[in-house]
């Protein structure tokens, strides 16, 4: 009898252990009737994007959700809405919460790095989408953007071709972001290849309409001979228009914004604006999801995975 009784101690004790094993890197679940090899990772992940209220991010989330469900992944998501400090809290809530992964697009990419290294610390891994962080000492394991670099120098060979090699260009800038400062650097590097064209202004809009607005009329005082506006995103593009009709300018003055919101696409498409870069963030999205269930099941994440663009211009509605 006291065998008998010995013997199911053991038992029970080693179920109690086998229960309690795993932590960070998610639970198995075996679904009835699916062979033990299909078996999935069931995972909550925290997200902390920079808004939900641009169509880019709203794809962005459809994406990241649409994956996760079909992966059985819980997603907790928040914005920070612009707000470094709002976006903070956000991940210290995550790592309060113990998720198995943290996405975020950041708000600020050098002021992140404090609540990526608090999550490093607690052995969370973080993944960036859209927006890279530029912080010294916060570790991220992969970034998944579009290729804002190359989206720079279409933006800019758009700009060429609407002024015929020829004129003076602005940028309507946001500085703070790291996908931004890659779409910048591209333009300028292949807008520097045309000796005839010249950027004359570069002053931020924050990537918002209203300041953008007024950032344009400010350029547009300041050179009332200017040929072309680049917008570093749509909410940019559409505030220069703005800004330009109201000078009086429209037609004289091109504009080439990024994202190809459908806003953007019907200015397009009524010749208000020349052209957009397209992203694809509904692919980032996934792709995200996909590098998360890769590195949780022991494989192999490439630093960055970059998401081709393109550009819609008004020969695209015709």
């Amino acid at each position: 009898m006291r065998k008998m009784i010995n013997q199911s101690v053991v038992f029970m004790a080693l179920a109690a252990i086998v229960t309690l094993a795993g932590c960070n890197k998610g639970e198995k679940v075996e679904k009835k009737g699916e062979p033990a090899e299909k078996s999935q990772l069931s995972l909550t992940i925290g997200v902390s994007l920079l808004t939900r209220t641009h169509p880019f991010y709203q794809d962005l989330e459809a994406g990241l959700k649409e994956e996760a469900d079909s992966n059985g992944y819980n997603l907790l998501v928040t914005a920070g809405e612009f707000d470094v400090a709002r976006q903070r809290d956000q991940i210290q809530d995550f790592i309060v919460r113990k998720v198995n992964a943290i996405i975020v697009s950041p708000c600020d990419s050098k002021s992140i790095g404090t609540s990526i290294k608090s999550a490093n610390e607690a052995g969370i891994p973080v993944f960036t989408a859209d927006i890279a962080c530029l912080a010294e000492g916060a570790k991220v394991v992969s970034h998944i953007a579009s290729d804002n670099v190359a989206g720079g120098r279409l933006a800019a060979q758009a700009v060429a071709k609407a002024l015929n090699g020829t004129g003076k260009v602005a940028i309507i800038d946001h500085p703070e972001v790291e996908s931004v400062i890659q779409r910048v650097k591209g333009f300028e590097e292949e807008i520097a290849k045309y000796k005839d064209i010249q950027v004359v202004a570069k002053l931020s809009g924050h990537g918002v309409k209203d300041q953008a607005f007024r950032t344009a009329e400010d350029i547009l005082q300041s050179h009332p001979d200017l040929n072309a506006i680049f917008g570093i995103n749509d909410d940019s593009a559409l505030g220069a228009l703005a800004a330009v009709e109201k000078a009086g300018k429209s037609g004289r003055v091109i504009i080439v914004g990024f994202d190809a919101v459908p806003e953007a696409r019907a200015a397009i498409q009524g010749g208000k604006i020349y052209a957009d870069v397209i992203q694809k963030p509904t692919e980032i999205g996934k792709q995200t999801i996909d590098a998360i269930k890769t590195y949780i099941s022991g494989g192999m994440v490439p630093s960055t995975i970059l998401i081709p663009c393109g550009l819609f211009s008004a020969e695209d509605v015709r």
